[in-house]
């Protein structure tokens, strides 16, 4: 059975996983208006099922551990950008907050001798390190790459084979 204040933690991650599928979502719909960037918008899509995906896995856990699982009101995201590195960078921002939310999740089922939880999360810490690493290395790709129309051409043709090489797209 779940604490109150592991039950309540587990639901603000609910509520984190759902506003990062929301934020990609918006990121996608944004590069697909955008002239030439097909990868870069498929990729925000599968990020976005992807966070969507991780959100249903703690509902589910919460439910089966005898809690009641939440389902979020969201906020709306950020809808437009300025610029293809402006999206990245807020792509990293939302995998480093979700990373610091995990780890205070499991710093407190370790403080409540909770270890079921502390088990169970061990999956997205692992999960977070991989899309940290994919979010920083592609925000130092686009770095690279600059305003450079044929750079942004080759990393938008790119993605989603550097997306399965370094471990997203589970």
């Amino acid at each position: 059975m779940l604490s109150k204040s592991i039950q309540e933690a587990l639901n603000a991650q609910v509520a984190m996983e759902a506003t990062s599928s929301q934020a990609y979502l918006a990121m996608a719909s944004w590069a697909e208006i955008q002239p030439g960037l097909d990868g870069v918008t498929e990729f925000f899509y599968q990020q976005s099922n992807e966070e969507r995906m991780h959100m249903l896995k703690l509902i589910r856990y919460v439910n089966e551990r005898g809690g009641f699982a939440m389902v979020p009101a969201l906020p709306q995201p950020i809808i437009t950008f300025t610029s293809l590195q402006k999206v990245f960078e807020e792509f990293l921002k939302h995998e480093v907050q979700v990373s610091e939310s995990i780890n205070q999740l499991v710093g407190m089922a370790l403080d409540e001798r909770d270890f079921a939880t502390h088990n169970f999360l061990q999956w997205y810490v692992s999960e977070q390190i991989e899309e940290e690493r994919l979010a920083r290395t592609l925000n130092d790709k686009l770095e690279l790459v600059g305003d450079d129309k044929s750079g942004i051409y080759l990393f938008d043709r790119d993605i989603m084979i550097h997306r399965n090489a370094i471990g997203g797209g589970k």
